[in-house]
C-alpha cells in the first residue's frame, strides 16, 4: 500500500502542478489580451489625436481661404466702384469736349453780330444749331416725333394742358408741341411737353 499511496500523492502532485501550470498559461494568456487591449486603446487615442488634429488643420486652412477670398471680393468691390466713377466723369468729359466748338461758333457769332446784319446773324444761328444738332445726333440722342395729331403716349410725353379739339379726328391727340422730348436709344431721357384736344 505504501506503494499505492506514493503513486496516488506523485500523481496528485503532478495533477496539481500540470493545474498549476495551465493556471499560469491562463494567466499570461491573460496578460497577452490585457496588454494586446491596452496596445489597441491607445492605438485609438492616437488615431483620435490626429483625427482631431487634422480637423483642426483643415479648418484654419478653410479660415485662411474665407480669409483671402473675401479680401479679394473686397479689392474688386472697391476697384469697380472706382471704374465706375472713372467712366461717369470721361463719358461727360467727351461729351463736353464735342460741345466745344459748338460753343466756339457761338463766341464767334456774338462777336460779328455786332458788325453784320440780320440775315447774317440768322444763318450764323442756323449753322450753329445744326452743328449742334448733329453733335447730339452722334452721341445718340434723338428727337422725338410729336407732329400736331400724333397719338398721346404717357411713356413719351407729358401733358401740360388740354384744349377743346379743333376737329374729331385731333380728339385725345397731340395738337401742339410746347418743347421737344429727347431719347437716347430707347430711353427717354426727356419727355415732350405737348397740349392735347378733348
Amino acid at each position: 500500500m505504501g506503494k499505492a499511496k506514493q503513486e496516488k500523492e506523485l500523481g496528485k502532485e503532478s495533477l496539481e502542478a500540470a493545474m498549476e501550470d495551465k493556471e499560469l498559461e491562463n494567466s499570461e494568456d491573460n496578460l497577452k489580451i490585457v496588454e494586446d487591449q491596452t496596445e489597441q486603446e491607445s492605438q485609438e487615442e492616437v488615431e483620435e489625436e490626429d483625427e482631431l488634429s487634422k480637423s483642426q488643420r483643415e479648418l484654419a486652412e478653410m479660415k485662411d481661404k474665407y480669409l483671402r477670398l473675401y479680401s479679394e471680393f473686397e479689392n474688386f468691390r472697391r476697384r469697380t466702384s472706382r471704374e465706375k466713377l472713372d467712366l461717369i466723369v470721361t463719358a461727360n468729359e467727351g461729351l463736353i469736349l464735342s460741345m466745344l466748338p459748338v460753343v466756339d461758333d457761338f463766341e464767334r457769332g456774338i462777336v460779328h453780330s455786332k458788325e453784320s446784319d440780320i440775315k447774317s446773324v440768322k444763318e450764323g444761328i442756323n449753322l450753329i444749331f445744326n452743328k449742334l444738332q448733329s453733335v447730339l445726333l452722334q452721341k445718340g440722342v434723338k428727337v422725338m416725333d410729336t407732329k400736331k395729331g400724333s397719338v398721346f403716349d404717357t411713356e413719351l410725353h407729358e401733358a401740360i394742358t388740354q384744349i377743346p379739339a379743333p376737329s374729331k379726328k385731333l380728339k385725345g391727340k397731340i395738337i401742339d408741341t410746347i418743347e421737344n422730348g429727347y431719347s437716347i436709344g430707347d430711353k427717354v431721357i426727356r419727355h415732350a411737353k405737348v397740349v392735347i384736344g378733348n
